[in-house]
């Protein structure tokens, strides 16, 4: 019998509940404690009508309130649906009424009203008229759940949103048993344990921070350490301060320590054992660099994505030089990972094919999205959409995407979701969205417009459109005007000409 998170969390309390489980800034918070602050938020959540299969929406920084929050969720049986926090209101609205939430949490400073949405409380931070305060006075915590309120491993636990080609989320489904295995499955490879604690500096509303770090380490009764964002040069603090052993970031955050913390070198990192990339490859140069600016030679890259868990490969330490810019040779346990170079047909070494996944952590489908569900398998396979090349040890390099994702410090940005946006500026004709290499955030958000003619258009009126209508990552950060875009005789714009044309700086004029 698979236990659910819930269960895991019961047992390690029972077993060690003085044993630290969360610091969040002053807070310092047991086994025992949390679970019980789980029980009275639960019990909170079935005062306010939420039981077994209702989603709740989480949108808001990594807070002990927001861990709380997910795990009372869980509790009941209910399925929580975390929200990036950077996200505009129309993007906000769209989950929240897609995922059909019937709760809306949020940090008080990111509240904003949106019509339609779900009554909303402040997860953390003080309340107001428009958006209430959580009142957890008098609650009684052992409270008895309602008849057929049993929760089971294969229960959907979680709905992670991703971007899709189409410029709409869709919502990853992720079951308890879903959870526990990607958690599982990639802490065996840097064994993760009872002695670590797990600094989550990226938002845990991403599904790495949080299903593999926040339940793994608490599924070993390790203890998490919790930054609100990341921030260089707290970040450095915190593991000194924490004696922290672990931690993941995107490249650039890494970067971003080195070039602005100016007494990096004087900082204590002699506890950190396993220092966690992914998002994106690093070079040769980069990986020296980091090793001897970090004093480490513990890096491992992943490599994965919210449908499978996330489970997939790693790029193991003594890699990291010699095997620069690859993702792995070997699936981590519990996944199978294949380069296809056709439908029934492996891609063999020097060959160019997509990556596809059979993991135990496997999504169960989109949620209300038969046809992409469909779509995504082949067998029992995901199909990523990731073109990789394979060497000759066998190692994957990421050559392409056929989601036409692009990667920028660590967050995926799917360019027709920008395409669409701009799409509506009066002064745009027509409009593609590329990725175009950066050093540190791997990609930068590129317009390529054709203006209405005789309008033009510069990129600071290209930002202002979209700050308003996507999350701040999203907004392209160079805009390149263009007579015509390139395309195909059946009309397909060819974007890797655009790539492979794009100039370099902030804008490029009109060509």
């Amino acid at each position: 019998m698979v236990w659910t998170i819930n269960q895991v969390l019961e047992s390690v309390a029972m077993q060690q509940p003085r044993q630290l489980a969360v610091i969040d800034g002053d807070q310092r918070i047991d086994y025992g404690e949390l679970r019980q602050r789980v029980a009275t938020m639960a019990a909170w959540l079935r005062l306010r009508g939420i039981g077994k299969g209702d989603k709740v929406a989480l949108q808001g920084r990594n807070t002990a309130a927001w861990v709380v929050a997910y795990y009372a969720v869980l509790d009941l049986g209910a399925v929580a649906v975390p929200v990036n926090h950077k996200l505009a209101a129309p993007e906000t609205g769209y989950i929240l009424a897609h995922s059909e939430s019937r709760l809306w949490l949020v940090d008080s400073d990111l509240y904003r009203p949106i019509e339609g949405a779900p009554q909303a409380f402040a997860l953390h931070g003080g309340g107001s008229d428009a958006l209430p305060a959580i009142d957890l006075s008098g609650i009684e915590a052992s409270a008895p759940a309602p008849a057929g309120a049993e929760v089971q491993a294969d229960d959907l636990a979680e709905l992670m949103y991703t971007s899709g080609t189409t410029g709409r989320p869709k919502g990853c489904m992720h079951s308890h048993a879903n959870i526990l295995l990607a958690g599982t499955g990639s802490s065996l490879v840097y064994g993760l344990g009872p002695q670590d604690r797990v600094l989550i500096a990226m938002p845990v509303w991403h599904s790495f921070p949080l299903n593999n770090l926040l339940v793994g380490t608490l599924f070993v009764g390790g203890t998490v350490v919790l930054l609100p964002e990341f921030h260089p040069a707290h970040f450095v603090k915190a593991v000194q301060q924490h004696r922290c052993t672990l931690f993941f970031g995107a490249p650039i955050a890494y970067l971003l320590a080195l070039k602005t913390v100016p007494d990096f070198a004087d900082y204590d990192l002699s506890s950190m054992r396993v220092w966690l990339y992914g998002g994106g490859p690093i070079d040769a140069a980069t990986a020296r660099l980091l090793s001897e600016r970090y004093r480490s030679g513990q890096f491992y890259q992943v490599f994965g994505m919210t449908e499978t868990g996330p489970t997939g490969t790693a790029l193991l330490p003594h890699e990291q030089v010699s095997k620069a810019g690859s993702i792995g040779r070997h699936a981590v346990s519990g996944c199978t990972v294949r380069v296809m170079a056709g439908p029934e047909r492996e891609a063999g070494p020097g060959e160019i094919g997509e990556i596809w996944m059979r993991c135990q952590s496997m999504m169960q489908g989109y949620y209300r999205d038969p046809a992409a569900t469909e779509a995504a398998f082949h067998r029992g396979w995901y199909r990523s959409g990731d073109l990789a090349r394979v060497d000759e040890d066998g190692y994957l390099f990421i050559v392409d995407r056929l989601k036409d994702m692009i990667v920028t410090g660590g967050e995926n940005v799917y360019s027709k979701e920008v395409e669409d946006v701009l799409a509506a500026h009066p002064s745009v004709s027509e409009v593609a969205v590329i990725g175009v290499p950066h050093p540190e955030w791997g990609e930068s958000v590129t317009a390529i417009v054709v203006p209405r003619e005789p309008a033009s258009v510069t990129l600071e009126e290209v930002q202002a459109f979209c700050q308003e209508r996507l999350a701040k990552y999203k907004v392209p950060r160079r805009l390149q005007l263009v007579q015509a875009l390139p395309r195909t005789p059946t009309g397909k714009v060819m974007k890797y000409l655009l790539r492979q044309q794009a100039a370099p700086g902030e804008a490029a004029s009109r060509a």
